[in-house]
């Protein structure tokens, strides 16, 4: 696995485009939902691009303490169909946790989980830490990990 941890600004057309790509493929077409993806916030990001030799298997996008939360925030996780049942979701959320740390220091990371991934956030050690919500229309719940967890 090769892992790419970049802002905006460093990204190549290639890798913006990947990652557009995948967050399209899964999101906007397996899911059905149709929603404003490239939603104006991307610029003020950090990304992680995991790829193996097929191509990009995995991406998040984050964002440091006080650019659109208090908190650290993680979005837009998501792992290719062809790496689905493979495991690669909880080295990229690791990857994607350590990265935020050594970027911007220890800090709460908020994630707005799709409520069916629940126990696998929590597994990560993130607890709920509010009322579900619907989010384009589909399930979400507000869950935080706590500094140095």
């Amino acid at each position: 696995m090769r892992w790419i941890w970049k802002p905006f600004e460093g990204l190549t057309p290639h890798e913006l485009y990947d990652l557009m790509q995948l967050r399209q493929e899964v999101f906007v077409v397996e899911q059905d939902c149709v929603y404003q993806d490239a939603d104006g916030l991307d610029q003020q990001a950090w990304h992680l691009l995991g790829y193996r030799d097929e191509g990009l298997v995995g991406y998040l996008r984050a964002f440091g303490p006080g650019v659109t939360r208090d908190e650290a925030v993680i979005g837009r996780v998501v792992t290719s169909p062809s790496a689905r049942g493979t495991g690669l979701g909880r080295p990229l959320m690791r990857e994607g946790q350590a990265r935020l740390v050594q970027t911007f220091g220890p800090a709460v990371i908020h994630l707005s989980a799709q409520a069916h991934l629940e126990g696998f956030y929590g597994s990560l050690g993130y607890a709920v830490t509010g009322p579900g919500y619907l989010e384009d229309g589909i399930p979400h719940l507000p869950m935080d990990r706590p500094a140095g967890a």
